[in-house]
């Protein structure tokens, strides 16, 4: 593109700006209605942050949370994306107030370490979280789209049917994020798309749960209601569903399947807070909306952005996810599994979780002893009890995901519809992973967020993502978990640096809160950052116990060391 080119663009760009900041001014003088219209129009940001968390990290989250404890963590989601929210809104309102970009405005008015925490942090999730999302986009055109062209047993070679659908993929990403590099006809262009991709999933979901609430059998709403309700107990037992089950295999091995249970429960619930937001969208929302040309005329539209573009759907989806998931498979052992006739994967899992179970009884060392034959007797000589609890806690993929669907179409069809639905997903996460990685790597350099360099950086969470479906051989969506949860790990690091950020008069000057307005604000980012502070915190010592928490506390020593030593030329 040449200078002047660029010039043209960028003059267009100004005066498309600037009329839509008229646009606003115009409309808060007629009222609301009208205000609204002109919010329905602008609104963008939000969407570009909904389809991010609406990928195959809250979908997987959300289906595992319904097969894990039915309706009683309805509540779970909705409570992390209004923590969310808190801090986007805080990091939307210093962003537009200033007109700084993040990044700087950390290193310079709070702490470089915390700046550079973040922005590194946000680029490791970027390049880790695009593993699941790959893995469960092949997964869904495999399984569901094309099963008898590229799925297993089909006459092309797993390896090769790997290999044609991340090319397809990454070739279609790839493209849209050229399009959304082109200035702001291709941002317009990108958001429409997402906006699609966002709503064919809310529908689809959406009808399962109207199809069901309406069958003979219909919804139980009351527990619906109830599993609203915030229950942190389930960190430390089993749903309360599982009581029969557990009471059928006896005192012996109760604790033992209480056990497996407890600790899928806390990967899934702390998953599904990660995923609800995440790391990347703290640092994705600010620069997409300077990418706009947004300031402070802009808050208002901000806000209603989050809440209808992010929030609703969010909310809407994840909750029908849970419901629907909960109705097909929660208590309920997996098709075929206890026949013999599932899925090679299924069954592997289900051997896996008997032979534990075996070992559990006859200790580690005699198990050892055992040939694949003498386990393969002792599973089949297992009580019912424990080989249909083993047969519950397999991790379901995408085929057999599809059928939370059934409600709503036919078997084969739904297999189609919910194919498509987390392809949809897939790829709109892998497109914003992408467009966040170009921003952080040109931030990191301090360039304009265009051109080679981006595209670059852009790339990258590509070139890494296209081998989940060659590193990875379990569950498909299983992968979106642990994953999830090391970018909880991460969470902290922004909350608590826009926490700060916040009240940072340096920075803001007369935009920063006083009195009442204040106090509300850091009341709720406190709440939000000490949330997210306990899932890292429990995600640490879960994982890596005391090198964990070494690595927590080295993190914030350096922080502080930092602060001190930039604070010294000051008071010489």
């Amino acid at each position: 593109m040449t200078e002047q080119s660029q010039d043209t663009q960028a003059s267009a760009e100004n005066s498309a700006i600037e009329r839509d900041r008229q646009s606003l001014v115009d409309a808060r003088k007629k009222g609301k209605g009208p205000l609204l219209g002109v919010f329905i129009r602008l609104s963008g940001p939000g969407w570009l942050q909904s389809a991010i968390t609406l990928g195959g990290g809250s979908l997987a989250s959300a289906l595992y949370l319904g097969i894990l404890g039915g309706l009683a963590f309805l509540w779970l989601q909705p409570l992390a994306m209004i923590m969310g929210i808190i801090m986007l809104s805080a990091i939307g309102y210093v962003t537009l107030s200033t007109g700084e970009k993040p990044f700087r405005a950390i290193n310079k008015h709070v702490n470089p370490v915390l700046g550079w925490g973040w922005i590194i942090a946000t680029m490791l999730a970027n390049l880790v979280w695009c593993l699941p999302q790959y893995s469960l986009g092949t997964a869904a055109v495999r399984q569901n789209l094309l099963p008898k062209l590229l799925g297993e047993g089909a006459s092309v070679p797993d390896f090769w049917a790997n290999v044609i659908v991340v090319t397809c993929i990454t070739a279609l990403c790839v493209t849209v994020v050229i399009f959304y590099d082109k200035g702001r006809k291709g941002i317009r262009v990108l958001e429409w798309v997402l906006k699609g991709m966002v709503g064919i999933i809310v529908v689809s979901f959406i009808g399962v749960v109207v199809v069901m609430s309406l069958s003979e059998t219909g919804l139980a709403w009351s527990e619906v209601g109830a599993g609203l309700i915030p229950d942190l107990s389930l960190l430390s037992k089993p749903a309360a569903t599982f009581n029969a089950a557990l009471g059928a295999v006896g005192e012996q091995f109760s604790g033992f399947w209480s056990n497996k249970i407890v600790s899928q429960q806390r990967d899934v619930m702390i998953s599904a807070a990660a995923t609800a937001v995440g790391i990347n969208m703290t640092f994705l929302l600010p620069y997409s909306m300077l990418k706009k040309g947004w300031d402070k005329n802009f808050r208002g539209l901000a806000i209603f952005d989050l809440s209808t573009g992010l929030f609703i759907p969010f909310i809407l989806v994840t909750g029908c996810v849970v419901i629907a998931a909960s109705a097909q498979f929660h208590n309920k052992p997996a098709d075929g599994v206890l026949e013999g006739t599932a899925t090679p994967a299924l069954m592997n899992q289900y051997r896996g979780l008997a032979s534990l179970r075996i070992s559990e009884e006859i200790g580690k060392d005699e198990f050892k002893k055992l040939s694949k034959a003498q386990v393969d007797e002792r599973i089949e000589a297992l009580p019912q009890a424990d080989r249909k609890m083993a047969a519950m806690l397999v991790k379901r993929d995408a085929f057999d995901m599809a059928k939370s669907l059934a409600p709503l179409t036919s078997k084969e069809f739904a297999n189609y519809v919910f194919g498509i639905g987390v392809v949809g997903m897939a790829i709109s996460s892998i497109i914003v992973l992408m467009l966040i990685n170009g921003f952080v790597l040109c931030e990191m350099v301090g360039v304009e967020s265009r051109g080679a360099l981006y595209r670059f950086g852009a790339i990258m969470p590509a070139a890494v993502g296209l081998l989940g479906p060659f590193v990875w051989s379990g569950a498909k969506m299983w992968l979106a978990v642990p994953t999830s949860v090391f970018g909880m790990v991460l969470i902290p690091i922004a909350y608590f640096t826009f926490f700060m950020l916040m009240n940072q008069k340096s920075l803001l000057g007369e935009n920063r809160p006083r009195g009442l307005k204040r106090i509300v604000w850091n009341v709720l980012m406190f709440v939000a950052a000490s949330l997210a502070a306990m899932g890292s915190f429990w995600s640490l010592w879960s994982k890596l116990k005391i090198w964990g928490i070494a690595i927590f506390v080295g993190f914030v020593v350096l922080a502080v060391v930092v602060q001190i030593v930039r604070k010294k030329p000051q008071s010489q």
